[in-house]
């Protein structure tokens, strides 16, 4: 299979004192989520939890889910007036869908983890304009970690800079993967991979960035739960592909987070197409 050269999808340039301000205000409202998903973890279940709000019983609406983003909203309204903010749990500002920059946030993701006490669940943060994220934070409770990323500076974890991922292979390597189809994982383990579905779709593209799994698939998902960390991933290097391997802010019918070495190959699994 024959690597996809990495060829940068075109953004535009954003106001470098904008993209400082939004990343430190991020940054203050990621640590306060982390310190109150690690105070409550599993503390919620049997409590007042609220699954009634969903379509599936399954899909958790936690107190803290409501008081991290009723906090998210308070401050950016204080400190960003003018941008409206687009979260889970009380939907979109007015004119959230035309704004030339709109905040999204996920104040849990992966409640159904957090509700049972496994701490692999994400608070999601991302300024995102016309053309996808400009800046995002994704933290991480579990690991003791706040990922934080703007256009053009690059991907930190707990303010040091990442380091760019080996060169990727397929073959002895992770896959992410959050509702995978069925199939998908037969065919990723043909092609000598493993297959990890985990319960978090920030977290999914979070590994994505770091380099531990060359690739991320999500059969479905909502712009909350990936903004933060698209923009992670990007910076570090991976594409986002829509089903048609094409490259795109959020792709419809499902996306792929993806080093560029291995896009191809892990395109063909996902469509269900032989190597």
């Amino acid at each position: 299979m024959t690597a996809v050269p990495y060829v940068p999808r075109q953004v535009r340039p954003v106001d470098p004192a904008l993209l400082s301000r939004a990343l430190e205000t991020a940054g203050r409202l990621a640590n306060d989520a982390a310190e109150v998903i690690t105070a409550t973890l599993g503390r919620e279940h049997g409590a007042a939890i609220d699954a009634t709000a969903k379509t599936n019983p399954f899909d958790w609406v936690t107190d803290t889910d409501r008081t991290l983003e009723r906090h998210t909203r308070r401050v950016l309204a204080a400190e960003f007036p003018d941008c409206p903010v687009v979260g889970e749990e009380y939907g979109a500002d007015h004119g959230a869908a035309d704004a030339p920059m709109r905040w999204v946030v996920d104040p849990v993701d992966g409640t159904a983890n957090y509700v049972a006490g496994l701490p692999w669940c994400a608070y999601s943060l991302a300024l995102v304009a016309v053309d996808g994220p400009a800046v995002g934070v994704v933290a991480d409770p579990g690991r003791g970690q706040i990922y934080a990323a703007a256009r053009g500076r690059g991907f930190r974890a707990n303010g040091t800079p990442v380091p760019p991922a080996r060169p990727a292979r397929l073959a002895g390597s992770l896959v992410c993967a959050e509702d995978p189809e069925p199939g998908f994982v037969e065919r990723a383990r043909a092609g000598h991979a493993g297959v990890r579905v985990l319960g978090s779709a920030a977290l999914a593209i979070t590994q994505v960035a770091l380099g531990h799994a060359v690739a991320a698939v999500l059969t479905r998902y909502h712009e909350w739960d990936v903004a933060g960390a698209l923009c992670l991933a990007t910076e570090a290097g991976a594409l986002v592909l829509g089903r048609d391997g094409h490259e795109a802010a959020l792709p419809a019918g499902g996306m792929l987070v993806v080093a560029p070495q291995v896009a191809a190959e892990v395109c063909a699994l996902w469509r269900g197409q032989d190597g």
